[in-house]
């Protein structure tokens, strides 16, 4: 009886009290590193979206109609494909000019400011409208439009009021 109480005693062990991991020199290097790989990265897509959101805001301004540069706006519906891809050609094209020669705006339809723009112009999205100096309407660009198309129109918008590319 007495083999059965010892073997008993042995089998029931007592819980070892729990260990906290003790900082090293190669964990906190280790977390050192990867804090000085993710700051610069996360500070730079902040650095981006801070400036993407800021030219947008820009872009949006359509006051700016008039204020004596030529100015393209483009009516805009941010869900439409086709007025996307137009974004991006005329954005190409407007490349070769030194921004402070022009004004390139976009009238978000989906806006309260962007759609009564559009509707007090009379067109519908996917639509470029070029500004001379004074704020007054010279043409008209429906699109979608090709490249190849778009370029020698905005260039000659340009080259109406001095500005080269």
């Amino acid at each position: 009886m007495a083999k059965n109480r010892k073997s008993k005693r042995s089998q029931t062990k007592k819980p070892k009290p729990e260990t906290v991991a003790q900082p090293t020199r190669r964990n906190f290097m280790r977390l050192a590193r990867n804090a000085a790989i993710a700051l610069p990265v996360l500070g730079g897509v902040g650095f981006f979206s801070v400036r993407s959101v800021q030219a947008t805001i820009c872009e949006a301004d359509l006051t700016k109609v008039g204020k004596g540069l030529p100015t393209i706006v483009q009516i805009h519906d941010p869900s439409c494909q086709l007025c996307t891809r137009l974004q991006k050609q005329t954005r190409r094209a407007l490349k070769q000019y030194d921004a402070d020669s022009h004004i390139f705006l976009v009238a978000n339809i989906q806006t309260a400011e962007g759609g009564a723009f559009a509707r007090q112009h009379g067109v519908p999205h996917v639509t470029l409208l070029l500004f001379d100096a004074r704020g007054d309407m010279k043409q008209v660009v429906r699109g979608p439009i090709a490249s190849h198309q778009l370029e020698p129109i905005l260039a000659a918008h340009m080259d109406r009021y001095g500005v080269r590319g």
